[in-house]
């Protein structure tokens, strides 16, 4: 009796984190093409990059807009969880400030691409921009305040003000080959430091 049970204990968390790697691997071929494609990008090109048939992809996302809610929830925590793992690793505050605003620049510009399909009446995208001010502001405030302690920025500087600010400048980002967000988000980021620091 205790014999058939075991191997009922042990195989099922194994299928459960095999399905968590593939739905892992899936967001994650879906998020690149989304930027370089747009979300019209054919199931079958996301099923390609990520190493699947496309029936594992409509296992896990019935629908696009399906896929396509689950990778803005995927960018939002990939991007929430690297903020105290930088912190935690940097040689400075700034710099942890600086990688952060980095993954979450590489964010928008996804979010951009989803931007469109967004702005849909689907109710599986009503709460997702709430839910990402609600993940994010309190990643970017706790690493903003490392930095403030640290004497290295100032301390004027408001986590929703700077995201906004980010946000602003990544608004024309691929729209003229003449305008290079990145580069005016680090001149940005630069300006904040103090002259000391």
């Amino acid at each position: 009796m205790t014999n058939t049970v075991e191997p009922a204990k042990t195989t099922a968390p194994l299928k459960r984190a095999d399905a968590r790697r593939n739905e892992q691997t899936l967001l994650d071929a879906a998020a690149a093409l989304f930027v370089t494609s747009g979300v019209d990008v054919p199931v079958r090109d996301i099923a390609a990059r990520a190493g699947v048939g496309t029936g594992t992809i409509y296992r896990h996302f019935p629908t696009r807009a399906d896929l396509i809610g689950a990778v803005y929830r995927h960018q939002v925590e990939a991007c929430a969880q690297a903020g105290p793992a930088l912190l935690a690793s940097s040689s400075s505050p700034h710099l942890a400030l600086e990688r952060w605003i980095e993954l979450f620049v590489d964010f928008l510009v996804t979010k951009h691409g989803l931007a469109a399909a967004m702005q849909s009446d689907k109710p599986s995208f009503a709460s997702l921009h709430l839910s990402f001010l609600d993940r994010l502001l309190p990643v970017c405030a706790e690493i903003i305040s490392a930095a403030v302690e640290a004497g290295e920025l100032q301390p004027d500087v408001g986590a929703f003000e700077l995201m906004y600010g980010v946000g602003n400048l990544c608004a024309g980002a691929g729209s003229d080959s003449r305008y290079d967000a990145r580069r005016m988000v680090k001149r940005l980021i630069a300006g904040l430091r103090l002259p000391s620091a």
